[in-house]
This record gives structure tokens, sequence and C-alpha cells, in this order.
């Protein structure tokens, strides 16, 4: 009878300790595979030199078209933007507004593939960007850096100014 009130308490003190050094041990860190991200850098063509140059821009709103989603809202001094593609489509449009009046749309064509990360993280997207088209209300130019949308701030596409 005391060697089963012994177990008992032995019992009772260990197994709490145990479940809380288990539960702790395993944690999924799915910080790592965050959405990818088109990172853009805004440059200027020095005509003269005919070599491009980092430009910033006074304003910036850019906005998911038929949706009410505000992706940047009326950022100042604009120099670079990262910007979500749609996994449910392969194209996305974003309008780019400078002002009240004057605005650009972009089209991102991408391919969406998904793949399998783990069971406690799910799947995930890849996504690669294979063609552009804009309107030229300010833009000159857009050109594709990099094709894999990314975590890690690669450039994927330059805009030219």
């Amino acid at each position: 009878m005391k060697n089963l009130i012994r177990f008992i308490i032995f019992g009772c003190i260990c197994c709490p300790l145990l479940t809380a050094v288990l539960a702790c041990s395993e944690e999924a860190d799915c910080s790592m595979t965050a959405r990818g991200m088109v990172k853009c850098y805004l440059y200027k063509m020095d005509k003269a030199a005919q070599t491009a140059q980092n430009d910033t821009l006074d304003s910036l709103t850019v906005t998911a078209y038929g949706t009410d989603s505000i992706i940047i809202n009326n950022q100042k001094n604009v120099h670079e933007i990262s910007l979500p593609l749609r996994y449910t489509a392969d194209s996305t449009k974003l309008i780019f507004k400078y002002s009240k009046i004057k605005r650009d749309t972009v089209v991102i064509r991408h391919t969406n593939t998904p793949y399998f990360l783990s069971m406690d993280c799910g799947y995930q997207m890849k996504q690669a960007i294979t063609k552009v088209r804009y309107t030229r209300t300010s833009l000159d130019s857009i050109s594709i850096a990099n094709h894999e949308a990314g975590i890690y701030g690669k450039e994927n596409l330059k805009l030219f100014y």
C-alpha cells in the first residue's frame, strides 16, 4: 500500500513536469515561410550617361484592382516597395496612384505552384513572374530583374520613371 501511495505521489509530481517539457520542445516555426513578395526598386534614366540612377517618388498609394485593398497608403519619399501576388489567379492587377488624378496600372502575370512544407505549416505557394504590362502615365518602363518572388528582399522589378 505504501508503494502504491509513493507511486501516485511520484506520478502527480512527474507528469506535469514531463508534459511541460514535451509541450515546449517541438514548436513549428512557420515564420521563415512567410508570404513571398515582389520587391520593386525605383529608378530614373540619366539620358546623357545612359545609366540608371535610384529615384524617389514624393507620394505613392498602391491598391489592388477591383477590391478595396490598400497595399501602400500614401507613403512618402518612396524608393522601394514590396507587393503581394494573388494566389487564386495567374495575374495581379495593381493601381499606382501618385496624386488624385495621376495613376498607372500594372498587371503582373505569374505562375503559382503550391508545395507541401510540413504538417504544421501546411502548403505554401511559389510564385514566378512571367510578364509585366503597364500604362505609361508616369512609368517609363519596367524590367524584370528576378522572376521568383521571395521572402529575402531580392529585387524582382525595376520601375523606371
